[in-house]
């Protein structure tokens, strides 16, 4: 199997960059929109498997399971061709200190993947989640994944700012981490394993994804405020909504998306950039 170098990998994530900042309208609009949906379907199969086990008693298999069916998204994004915010914060940063783009252009291209991210995030928690009713069956009238999902939500916006934002930052380090290791390999199979572990990894270390986030957060608005799941809280079954749009743009998506930012762009561009130093 065939590897490149991390000089050689570096390399290609400045071409990453360069391919990104130089998208027409149209690509870029569908690139990104597909980045946040695959995103979602992978979260959206992680609440369907891992979710509704009882962390509690199981430990760390739980959120073992959560995690390891989640990189369906990443691997969707990388193998099949998508345009994914946080992947950006690292391809973006390397191609604009390299001189191969402008300020312009990176911040361009990233606003761009993020919005575009959080509307296919939102398509696939609204449309394939939501108003199919998939989060509402019921496993002997008790909603479980509903019930899940609304847990979640409360539990992410109820982190303290700075906690978001470390969170944010550990997990785009591993995130880009996955991306820089699964260009090493120009074979399938070796960029599934190099993904795989990764991003594995920041889901059952409990570390925040903002694109993620666009999926799960708005999911668990979505649910929490529909009449199946009231019914559900006032005859005292579950726990109700805690949170609303503003705590999930103010107390989670502002924090992790800087937190994001930073993880991807410094401790995965800058420090390789740094690692692959040559002095003239």
């Amino acid at each position: 199997m065939a590897t490149l170098s991390s000089a050689q990998i570096l390399e290609a994530t400045v071409n990453m960059g360069v391919s990104k900042a130089s998208q027409n309208l149209i690509s870029r609009i569908a690139n990104t929109v597909l980045a946040g949906m695959y995103i979602a379907i992978g979260g959206f199969l992680a609440i369907r498997v891992g979710l509704v086990l009882p962390w509690e008693s199981w430990g760390a298999v739980g959120k073992l399971i959560f995690g390891a069916v989640f990189p369906l998204g990443l691997m969707l994004v990388v193998l099949c061709g998508a345009d994914l915010f946080t992947g950006s914060c690292m391809t973006l940063t390397t191609a604009k200190l390299r001189g191969q783009i402008s300020v312009g252009q990176s911040f361009l291209a990233g606003s761009a993947a993020w919005v575009g991210n959080f509307v296919g995030a939102l398509f696939v928690a609204y449309v394939i989640a939501f108003s199919s009713g998939l989060i509402f069956e019921s496993a002997g009238g008790t909603l479980p994944w509903a019930k899940s999902i609304v847990n979640l939500t409360n539990a992410k916006c109820s982190l303290n700012w700075m906690s978001a934002f470390i969170r944010g930052v550990g997990c785009n380090w591993l995130v880009c981490l996955a991306v820089f290791a699964a260009a090493a390999s120009t074979e399938v199979i070796g960029k599934v394993v190099a993904l795989w572990f990764p991003t594995m990894a920041f889901v059952a270390l409990g570390m925040e994804h903002c694109i993620a986030n666009m999926f799960f957060i708005p999911l668990g608005i979505f649910t929490g405020t529909d009449a199946r799941y009231l019914a559900l809280v006032n005859a005292g079954e579950a726990k109700a909504l805690a949170v609303g749009w503003s705590d999930f743009f103010i107390n989670n998506l502002v924090p992790v998306t800087l937190g994001n930012i930073v993880g991807g762009a410094v401790l995965v561009g800058i420090l390789y950039l740094l690692a692959n130093h040559k002095d003239k």
